[in-house]
């Protein structure tokens, strides 16, 4: 059977159905690859780095030479492997389909899909390999998104009305969670390590063009997707600039819910985590919070007067938001204010839904 290359659009769509192989190394796959895709590495780190010297010093078939005597002794394990994500041995040819890549489409790919070819798989290849994804990932933040934005001081709980709303059935992407980070100093306590930057990038193109390719109304017109408010920057991770000036050309429902139950929120939801990493959080921001404020705070925080400590803190993010909120353009045409009396996801989400439009585009009103 015929090794086939594929543009990058057939081969995601495909890669739905068949397994798709990525065969760089183990550090190259960890860094960032295609979401879904399992790693068949032909050379291990430390292989990549002696077959790509010998490349650049010496020739091209010195270093083909060099790369067969690492990819001979795993030919059967490799065939094995790709089996096991298949199925049986026993299955007909023709139902064992896989899509193999490596960063450029060249000779890793080549030979992998070669040895896969001859035991008798469906291959296809990824025209330009993982290079082409990369430019296929940074091209989505540029595509004509429609956006509502969901803003509300810190301690809204506007993480849980996004919840709610995905529940309902709107299109909703939860930033946060695909940066393992909650955004403020404290945002990284109790989350899993954040990704690099590249997966992050990789994660959201796909959830971004699957709600944009797959959700719209009845005159084709994608309906908006549903974000959380946030700074370009959650954690170590950065939000594309192409999105970001996109997130802030687009309308926000702002949840207006008083401070003292903002405040009870914050208090249950991060009182028992480590005062350690608390207190480190307070120090990484004492330069904007003030001398005063930070001595004021950690002592607080080492007394056990959780509330005291975040009444300070609280009053220190709605100033930054309060902040960044005005430093928008037109910035009045955008903003729909929504009175809420608690931070209850549900009922928030409930009024929300009768003061937008979900399936249609942006909000009802600027009331």
């Amino acid at each position: 059977m015929p090794i086939e290359k594929l543009p990058i659009d057939r081969f995601l769509e495909s890669g739905k159905k068949f397994p798709i192989l990525d065969v760089r190394s183990p550090g190259e796959y960890k860094h960032a690859h295609i979401p879904g895709a399992c790693n068949l590495p032909l050379f291990t780190d430390e292989e990549r780095k002696v077959v790509g010297t010998v490349y650049k010093q010496q020739s091209r078939e010195a270093a083909i030479k060099i790369g067969l005597g690492y990819f001979g002794p795993r030919m059967r394990e490799m065939i094995e492997y790709v089996e096991s994500l298949t199925g049986s041995s026993s299955q007909t040819s023709g139902s064992r389909q896989v899509l193999v890549h490596c960063w450029r489409g060249g000779m890793r790919s080549a030979g992998v899909a070669w040895l896969l070819d001859l035991y008798g798989f469906k291959v296809y290849t990824l025209a330009g390999g993982y290079k082409s994804y990369r430019n296929w990932v940074l091209e989505t933040f540029s595509l004509p998104f429609s956006f509502n934005i969901l803003g509300g001081y810190t301690g809204s709980g506007k993480t849980y009305v996004l919840d709610e709303l995905e529940k309902k059935g709107a299109a909703v992407i939860n930033l946060e969670k695909l940066a393992s980070h909650k955004g403020s100093a404290f945002g990284d306590i109790g989350m899993p390590d954040q990704p690099t930057q590249e997966m992050f990038e990789n994660v959201l193109s796909h959830e971004l063009r699957t709600l944009f390719n797959g959700n719209n109304d009845s005159t084709g017109i994608p309906s908006p997707i549903w974000l959380e408010d946030e700074s370009q920057r959650i954690g170590q991770i950065n939000l594309p600039n192409a999105l970001w000036s996109t997130m802030r050309q687009s309308p926000i429902l702002f949840m207006v819910i008083p401070f003292e139950e903002r405040l009870k929120h914050i208090v249950q939801e991060y009182g028992s985590l480590d005062k350690e990493r608390m207190a480190r959080g307070i120090v990484r921001i004492q330069k904007r919070l003030g001398p005063m404020e930070t001595k004021t705070s950690l002592q607080m925080l080492d007394a056990g007067d959780i509330e005291s400590c975040f009444r300070i803190l609280l009053k220190y993010y709605d100033k930054q938001y309060n902040k960044a909120l005005n430093n928008r353009e037109q910035l009045q045409s955008l903003l729909t204010n929504m009175d809420c009396t608690t931070v209850n996801a549900k009922i928030n989400a409930d009024k929300i839904t009768a003061k937008t439009v979900l399936y249609g585009i942006g909000l009802v009103s600027n009331s």
